[in-house]
């Protein structure tokens, strides 16, 4: 068995009364009236919470809840105090229940928390708004300070990420960047120009101030919440995608986004927060799925995206998609950096999204084996290649063998000509300067008046003269001695006796050895030539004093090399060159080299007469 307050129904006073099977059902009130706990314990009354009136259960005692918003009803905070203060949206002065956490404005139905609105009626009554700043949650774009009334010379703080701007009767005035700023006149000059700012720090001015977030809000996630309708560019077959992903958010102008967006409420955030009457998220869900349907398949035609592809495109789409959707931002004061697609939802039930599929299939074997027979081709085309490159590699190495045989042959050929060149000239040189030697020394012989006959016959005569000479001793030694000298004077002058003696007899025996030859008939002395060196009369073919050749009649020939003249043989004694009117080599008809002496060209190998 407990007890419980129950309220008298005529006077309202509050009578003490127990629950339990053996318990009084009837109660006499102070009043006269009698209460009837089963009946009367049901109380209406006027929750301080919400507003409403509504029925309760006394019997619950301070456990019994308001059916409209379950808040306690039947305590005695609700029952004996209140507190006084203005509504946050009308501005009508309401009073409730100390007790209450909020409570239901009957004008405007705007749902006022109680402990907020007491304080700030506290707050204004006795000017305790010295600092004003905000330190909240990140993810808030944009936050309304709860205090209206600031006392001159107050001061405002602003972060580095924050902008202040101060509102007056709907109107923006002054923004404030980061930075500490205290609230006088000469920092406030638009809100001097609608009302005079006190002078008095004690003395208060009405404005509204909010704070808004510059800082990129990251991760902040979208999607389409229905299919989007596509035809395949390709195929042509209708199918239905879905898209999701997330993005970044940021204020880009604070004003534009107060006036249209926020005005008079509590702040904004990108989801619901506590205190916001709207958020971002739910304000532009419709201008995100729209932007993302009407423009998802037009970018994936416009830049002929193959569907079963566009995974690869996802970057190209965002920043298409980024483009649309930042225009619809703009005009209230928001932007989107970046905008990511990172999904993209295929039909693969669909039986049309499983023919592309299929399609897809046999188009891509086609291109392999078109690949395969590319490369085959170009194997073929490679090898094939290599053949003839090995061919030609082996004709210019045959070629270039050829023209180096020829070219050896050749140089062994020019280095045998001009040794056989050399010979020759070495031994008409040494046959001419033997000539020479013999002529000048038959010229010296006939100047002397003698020949080599005569020569001969002295060396002949000598040796008899000798062998008689040595004869004489032997005889002398024979007859009986005597002296060496008179026996060698003596042999001597016997010697040449006997040669006198015998001298006919010896040339009659030469003569006899020579063969018997008619004798030529006497020719008329020639007259000679005579030589630039002073000599006349000359009449062998070189001059015996300086070796010149006799001038020949016609001049000789002259060297087209070095330039020698009057040359008498068929090459060059200089140079070796060969005697122009010589017989000239053929001219090759392929390449069209001249003078060939050989019976294949040195240069392109063609034979000669083909």
């Amino acid at each position: 068995m407990s007890k419980f307050v129950i309220e008298c129904p005529v006077c309202g006073k509050y009578v003490e009364a127990k629950t339990g099977f053996f318990a009084r059902k009837r109660i006499e009130c102070s009043c006269g009236n009698v209460i009837n706990v089963r009946t009367d314990k049901l109380s209406s009354r006027r929750c301080a919470h919400c507003g409403n009136d509504v029925v309760f259960d006394q019997s619950k005692g301070a456990s019994a809840k308001c059916p409209v918003c379950g808040e306690p009803i039947n305590t005695l905070a609700e029952q004996d105090k209140t507190v006084s203060f203005t509504c946050a949206q009308c501005g009508v002065h309401l009073s409730v229940a100390k007790g209450a956490s909020r409570y239901v404005c009957p004008v405007c139905d705007c749902v006022n928390d109680v402990v907020e609105r007491v304080e700030k009626e506290r707050i204004r009554q006795e000017g305790l708004a010295s600092i004003i700043k905000y330190e909240g949650d990140n993810s808030t774009f944009v936050w309304k300070h709860p205090i209206e009334d600031f006392n001159a010379l107050s001061q405002l703080i602003v972060h580095e990420s924050q902008e202040a701007v101060f509102f007056k009767d709907g109107q923006a005035l002054d923004l404030f960047g980061p930075g500490r700023y205290t609230l006088e006149t000469q920092q406030l000059p638009l809100l001097e120009k609608l009302y005079k700012l006190p002078t008095d720090p004690e003395q208060t001015f009405h404005s509204e101030v909010y704070f808004i977030n510059k800082t990129v809000q990251m991760g902040i996630k979208w999607g389409t919440p229905d299919k989007v309708r596509f035809i395949d560019p390709l195929t042509g077959v209708p199918l239905e995608l879905g898209a999701s992903g997330e993005m970044n958010l940021m204020v880009a102008d604070s004003r534009k986004l107060l006036v249209k967006l926020v005005g008079t409420t509590k702040g904004i955030a990108w989801e619901d927060g506590p205190g916001f009457t709207k958020s971002l998220q739910a304000s532009f869900r419709p201008l995100i799925t729209s932007a993302v349907k009407a423009n998802l398949g037009a970018v994936i035609k416009s830049n002929a995206i193959d569907i079963l592809e566009v995974d690869e495109k996802l970057e190209l789409i965002s920043n298409a998609l980024r483009e649309k959707i930042n225009e619809g931002f703009g005009e209230y004061g928001l932007i989107a950096p970046e905008f990511y697609v990172t999904n993209v939802v295929l039909p693969e039930n669909d039986p049309n999204f499983r023919r592309i599929r299929d399609l897809h299939t046999v188009v891509l074997q086609t291109r392999v084996i078109q690949a395969e027979a590319t490369v085959k081709t170009a194997q073929a085309q490679s090898e094939a290649q290599y053949r003839t490159a090995q061919e030609q590699s082996k004709a210019a190495i045959e070629a270039a063998r050829r023209e180096a045989e020829m070219q050896r042959q050749t140089t062994e050929t020019e280095v045998a000509k001009k040794e056989a060149e050399r010979r020759v000239i070495a031994a008409q040189a040494e046959a001419q300067a033997a000539r020479m030697a013999g002529l000048t020394e038959a010229e010296i012989m006939a100047a002397k008046g003698y020949t080599q006959k005569d020569v001969l016959q002295a060396e002949v005569q000598k040796s008899y003269a000798q062998a008689i000479g040595d004869m004489g001793p032997a005889i002398t030694a024979g007859g009986g001695g005597g002296s060496g000298i008179i026996s060698d004077m003596l042999g001597l002058g016997v010697g040449m006796a006997a040669a006198s003696t015998v001298a006919p007899q010896i040339g009659s025996i030469f003569q006899s050895m020579k063969p018997q030859q008619p004798e030529a008939p006497a020719q008329p002395a020639p007259n000679g030539w005579d030589c630039d060196c002073g000599i006349r009369g000359i009449n062998t073919r070189f001059c015996p004093n300086c070796g010149k050749p006799k001038p020949v009649p016609g001049g000789g020939w002259t060297c087209p090399t070095c330039g020698k003249t009057g040359i008498i043989f068929n090459f060059c004694p200089d140079c070796g060159t060969k005697k122009p009117d010589a017989p000239q080599g053929w001219t090759c008809p392929d390449c069209g080299m001249k003078n060939i002496t050989f019976n294949f060209c040195p240069n392109c190998g063609k034979k000669k007469g083909e």
